[in-house]
C-alpha cells in the first residue's frame, strides 16, 4: 500500500539528491539489480527510476519527467510496460501519438559472471506512421530479462522494461 508519506519520500528521492550525485548504472546493474527487483516487486533501496507509459509520451517530453534532482543531466532512465500490438499476439506496439519506435540492429546480450541475464534492444524514433515515418535523432535502449528456451520469462510477475533514451544531436539520454 502506498501512503502519502511513502509517496513524499519517493518524490524527495528525485528532487533532493546531493550536489555531484550521478546515476550511471552499467547494463549489468540495470538488468540484474533494478529490472529484476522491479519485475519481482521487490523494494529498490533508493528508487530513482520512475514508472511511465512510454507510448503515451513523446520522447522530447520525457526529460522533465525522468529528471533526478535539479542539475542538468546527460541521461535518464524509466520503467515502462510493454504494450502488445494485438491482444493475443506477441508483437509490441511502439506507436505514440505523433510517431513510433523502430528496432534497429541486433539485440545485445548482457552477461553477469558469464551467465546471460538480459538483452538490450536499440530503437530509433520516427515521426509519422510506418512505413513512411521520418527518422529523428532520438534513440532508446530497451532492457529486458533473459527468457528460457520456451520464450518464457524467468521471472513471471510483470512485463516491465527498463529504458534509457537519448537525442544524438541534443546530447540527451533518457
Amino acid at each position: 500500500m502506498v501512503t502519502n508519506r511513502s509517496r513524499r519520500q519517493r518524490m524527495n528521492s528525485f528532487s533532493l539528491v546531493p550536489p555531484g550525485f550521478r546515476f550511471h548504472p552499467t547494463d549489468e546493474e540495470l538488468v540484474d539489480y533494478y529490472l529484476r527487483k522491479k519485475v519481482a516487486s521487490n523494494r529498490i533501496e533508493i528508487d530513482f527510476i520512475k514508472d511511465i507509459d512510454l507510448y503515451k509520451i513523446e520522447p522530447w517530453d520525457l526529460q522533465e519527467l525522468c529528471k533526478i534532482g535539479h542539475e542538468e543531466q546527460n541521461d535518464w532512465y524509466f520503467f515502462s510496460h510493454k504494450d502488445k500490438k494485438y491482444p493475443t499476439g506477441t508483437r509490441t506496439n511502439r506507436a505514440t501519438k505523433v510517431g513510433f519506435w523502430k528496432a534497429t540492429g541486433r539485440d545485445k546480450a548482457i552477461y553477469l559472471r558469464h551467465s546471460l541475464i538480459g538483452m538490450r534492444k536499440t530503437l530509433v524514433f520516427y515521426k509519422g506512421r510506418a512505413p513512411n515515418g521520418q527518422k529523428s535523432d532520438w534513440i532508446m535502449h530497451e532492457y529486458r530479462l533473459e527468457t528460457d528456451e520456451n520464450g518464457t520469462p524467468q521471472v513471471l510477475y510483470r512485463p516491465y522494461n527498463i529504458t534509457s533514451l537519448y537525442n544524438l544531436f541534443g546530447f540527451y539520454i533518457c
